[in-house]
């Protein structure tokens, strides 16, 4: 027959349990780059939204004054009350598609440039200083400039997007094809590979994934200079609509704009990630 144990000899040793287990537990998510579980993720997640929210709400009441502060039913309502009418989403679709083609035309000439630059030492000695020097340059700084050369047309708003993302881009392209090890071009070399194969068959392959993750992350700076953008010369677009509500002291116009923005530029950053699940599987990569 098996012993019994004496409840005062099962408490303890059920107390030193919960107590490994939690320092298991602290071990786990304290950890320098150790995963943790998908539902951890998701609570975690969520609890910094409902921290937020609840910044939000004790300050609307303690400071109780909408022109300052209005509180999240207020926002709530203007929003939805914007999304019925035409206008703003005309505004949204123009400052997509600024967003969109400034994007566009900055990654066509970077990812090609930097791929280069970090393939060839004499084209990254050639355009690594100037662009080095122009990327520490805000690109608002640019306004008078842009507006005298190009008018206050929409070239003027995709350049300032395009300034604000090529200069960051290409050297971010640039970084992740000069890491490519040596190691893998060689053993192409070995095989009997040209030049041209191991480029396009070897190089290139090695340096998609991090490239659509250089996209993706810069694709979130583009939004950030959409206000600047359509700051002067705009008759559409969400930062004409920010600055009008401005003019009136709308601030939960304000407020629900900004929202707005932040969503959008959730929308293409989920759109990335998916590309990126899609086209590289094999990359063992968390996606937030």
């Amino acid at each position: 027959m098996s012993e019994r144990v004496p409840a005062t000899q099962a408490a303890p040793a059920a107390s030193a349990r919960v107590q490994r287990r939690r320092r298991g537990l602290l071990r786990t998510y304290l950890t320098p780059k150790q995963a943790i579980p998908r539902s951890a993720r998701l609570v975690l997640g969520i609890g910094s939204f409902v921290v937020i929210i609840t910044l939000w709400s004790v300050g609307s009441v303690l400071i109780n004054n909408p022109l300052f502060l209005p509180s999240i039913p207020r926002v709530g309502t203007a929003w939805i009350d914007m999304w019925q009418h035409q206008h703003f989403l005309d505004d949204v679709a123009w400052s997509t598609f600024r967003i969109v083609a400034g994007f566009l035309i900055a990654a066509a000439m970077a990812v090609p440039l930097g791929l280069l630059m970090g393939s060839f030492e004499v084209v990254r000695s050639f355009f690594q200083p100037p662009i080095n020097a122009i990327r520490y340059m805000p690109a608002s700084a640019f306004i008078v400039l842009l507006i005298v050369l190009l008018g206050l047309g929409e070239e003027e708003k995709l350049t300032l997007i395009w300034i604000g993302v090529f200069f960051q881009l290409v050297l971010m392209v640039m970084d992740i094809a000069h890491r490519v090890p040596d190691e893998m071009l060689n053993v192409a070399y070995t095989l009997g590979a040209s030049r041209w194969k191991v480029f396009y068959k070897v190089f290139l392959p090695a340096t998609f994934p991090e490239v659509v993750d250089a996209l993706r992350i810069t694709i979130g700076w583009a939004w950030t200079y959409l206000i600047v953008a359509e700051l002067l010369g705009a008759e559409r677009g969400i930062g004409t609509f920010i600055i009008i509500s401005e003019r009136f002291l709308r601030m939960d116009r304000i407020i629900a704009a900004i929202i707005t923005i932040g969503i959008l530029g959730l929308i293409t950053d989920t759109i990335f990630g998916l590309i990126h699940r899609w086209a590289f599987p094999y990359v063992e990569k968390v996606h937030a």
